[in-house]
């Protein structure tokens, strides 16, 4: 039997400083703050992955682009002014951290792209939306894109995004798809389609944006949505594919941050474990028997929903990450740490 279901898919090196004596004048100099690092090259990198620095930035000092803290969130999360895409936004995993995304210092507008129409009055989507109109002062817009099949479209939709702002700061890339099928009754197009979306759809978007990034000069930071998945076989869960499609995510990740790091674009992914979702709920209607399993997989002996990713995205996407690339920051409750 062929279940397919649309799905969400599914800190750091401390320093240790060695005691010197110090003058009298330097140890008030360190106290009052003002001490500034001294070696070019340490310089240089601050100002390089800054998310939120343009590559032209003059030299000679520490980047310090934190702005003022925001309802109590500290400065190096802060994403004022940001202007983010975000992917398979319509709904679960994607329509959360857009959500999320707004609330961390009122974003200057957050773009959506999904392949399905703009969701009805009373969706979760359009509450979010009237939210970022009436509460927060902001605005989220809808795109109706398919990832895998409407490549020029994903491409006007993003230049004419980056026209609008004069940059693109962000991307989330949560379009995915699912499909659970025994390895042997796979055929030639599920793959394909499978692949097409999960992979080479998630690359298309991040080219995309990269391109209007590169276009102007700006740095920025990419999150790919990948998977726990991508690392480990789901014990009773039948998803070969799935699980090859978020390996290469992964991979892709790593391999884009390499080859756009000098650009002062940052890459990295994020790996869910189970989360649930309305599909998924769905899905346990069906095998109720997942839903008792699935949780005794992990250390923490539960299931995650949405809104337990919503810290992370931000983390990827503002200053705080900003010296982080080429990582993948995995969410799975120690699932895969057995």
């Amino acid at each position: 039997m062929t279940l397919t279901f649309r799905v969400a898919p599914s800190l750091s090196g401390l320093s240790r400083a060695t005691p010197r004596v110090a003058s009298g004048g330097a140890i008030a100099r360190r106290a009052a703050g003002i001490v500034a690092l001294r070696t070019p090259h340490a310089i240089e990198n601050q100002l390089r992955f800054a998310s939120s620095q343009p590559p032209s930035s003059p030299k000679g000092g520490v980047a310090q682009n934190f702005s003022s803290p925001a309802n109590g969130i500290l400065p190096e999360f802060n994403l004022r002014g940001k202007v983010i895409i975000v992917s398979g936004g319509a709904q679960g995993l994607g329509v959360v951290q857009a959500e999320a995304l707004l609330e961390a210092g009122a974003i200057d507008s957050v773009h959506v792209l999904d392949r399905q129409s703009e969701p009805p009055a009373g969706s979760q989507y359009q509450k979010i939306a009237q939210r970022a109109r009436d509460e927060l002062g902001t605005a989220v817009f809808y795109h109706q894109v398919d990832v895998r099949t409407g490549v020029d479209n994903l491409n006007s939709f993003v230049e004419e995004i980056a026209e609008k702002h004069g940059r693109i700061d962000g991307l989330i890339a949560a379009a995915g798809i699912q499909q659970e099928t025994p390895a042997l009754e796979y055929t030639a197009a599920d793959a394909d389609r499978m692949l097409g979306v999960n992979v080479t759809g998630v690359l298309m978007t991040a080219q995309a944006v990269a391109r209007q990034m590169t276009r102007f000069g700006s740095s920025g930071s990419l999150v790919l949505i990948a998977s726990m998945s991508g690392t480990v076989a789901n014990r009773g869960l039948i998803c070969p594919v799935y699980n090859a499609s978020k390996a290469a995510v992964i991979q892709l990740g790593r391999n884009l941050a390499m080859e756009w790091g000098p650009k002062g674009i940052r890459v990295n992914t994020i790996s869910p474990g189970y989360i649930v979702t309305e599909m998924v709920q769905k899905l346990f209607t069906q095998f109720p028997e997942r839903e008792t399993e699935w949780p005794k997989q992990n250390m923490l002996n539960a299931l995650s929903k949405p809104e337990d990713y919503r810290g992370a995205a931000v983390f990827l996407l503002s200053d705080a990450s900003r010296f982080m690339t080429g990582a993948d920051l995995r969410i799975d409750g120690g699932h895969a740490a057995w």
